[in-house]
């Protein structure tokens, strides 16, 4: 594929047809929201069909559309600062588009589970069920899925380490090895430091998971295993909804694999929440 897809875009116009104009014209206008739209918004917004930009996106002879948004993603990613995205989500959601916010989060859902690939997702659980200590790297915004994930795995098996601070990192992966498990966590912009730590992690032989947004994340190199949540919003916030609920199956998934074992730590945690009085009871 070429490298600039807008330039790509512009060259093969005079091929269009009188919807693909339409789409391309208003891509090409757009070059900062559009690759954070999903096929319905952008239908709606350039005033064609939900097919029709699926064909434009084979037309182009990309796989489909979540290719094709994945390279202009990749471009315009690498440009967009914070303030941009801010400027951005304000021209998308004006105060009576609220209601597109959680449309977006829905498609963002309903794109995970549709491009999940199984068995790489069953591998990665099976993987953490035999791992002797599992290390979480998340960094900024992405703090918020690692703690949740690092809660619920430490719940379950007791062997989870979340690595967030570049201070502390080096002495918590001394003695990394084989055995354990590095799983990071990263989207677009993504953060220098996760990619870094999941390199050494992959250097030192320790089997790598990465969870992202597509497959053009600087992630994948260094991951032996790859799950992709969306989380395209056109907003100075990260989408997290399709991220958290791969991270949700994934906890599901190794509670039902370990179920025994889990039954009875749950027991023995339940005595000490009571002991210590934990949660609220009228």
């Amino acid at each position: 594929m070429p490298n600039n897809v807008y330039h790509y875009i512009a060259e093969k116009m005079s091929q269009m047809s009188k919807s693909q104009i339409k789409i391309a014209k208003y891509i090409l206008e757009n070059p900062n929201t559009v690759p954070f739209f999903t096929v319905e918004k952008l239908a709606k917004m350039a005033g064609v069909s939900d097919a029709t930009v699926v064909r434009f996106a084979t037309f182009l002879g990309y796989s489909g559309y979540p290719e094709l948004q994945q390279y202009m993603q990749d471009s315009v990613q690498k440009q967009l600062t914070t303030t941009e995205r801010l400027q951005m989500s304000r021209q998308v959601y004006d105060e009576k588009g609220i209601n597109e916010v959680f449309e977006d989060d829905i498609a963002n859902i309903k794109s995970t589970m549709e491009k999940l690939d199984f068995d790489v997702f069953q591998k990665a659980a099976d993987t953490l069920l035999q791992a002797k200590r599992i290390y979480i790297v998340a960094n900024r915004s992405a703090v918020s899925l690692g703690v949740f994930l690092q809660y619920y795995l430490n719940i379950m098996m007791n062997n989870a380490v979340l690595l967030h601070s570049m201070d502390t990192m080096p002495e918590q992966l001394s003695d990394l090895d084989k055995n354990d498990v590095v799983i990071g966590i990263s989207f677009a912009r993504y953060t220098r430091s996760t990619i870094q730590i999941l390199s050494y992690a992959k250097q030192k032989g320790t089997t790598t998971i990465a969870i992202t947004d597509n497959l053009l994340s600087p992630l994948m190199p260094h991951a032996d295993m790859a799950l992709t949540a969306s989380s395209q919003m056109p907003s100075f916030i990260d989408s997290f909804v399709g991220p958290l609920s791969l991270i949700n199956a994934l906890i599901t998934f190794i509670g039902k694999e370990k179920k025994n074992e889990f039954d009875q730590r749950l027991e023995s945690l339940e005595d000490i929440w009571d002991t210590f009085d934990t949660f609220y009871e009228k």
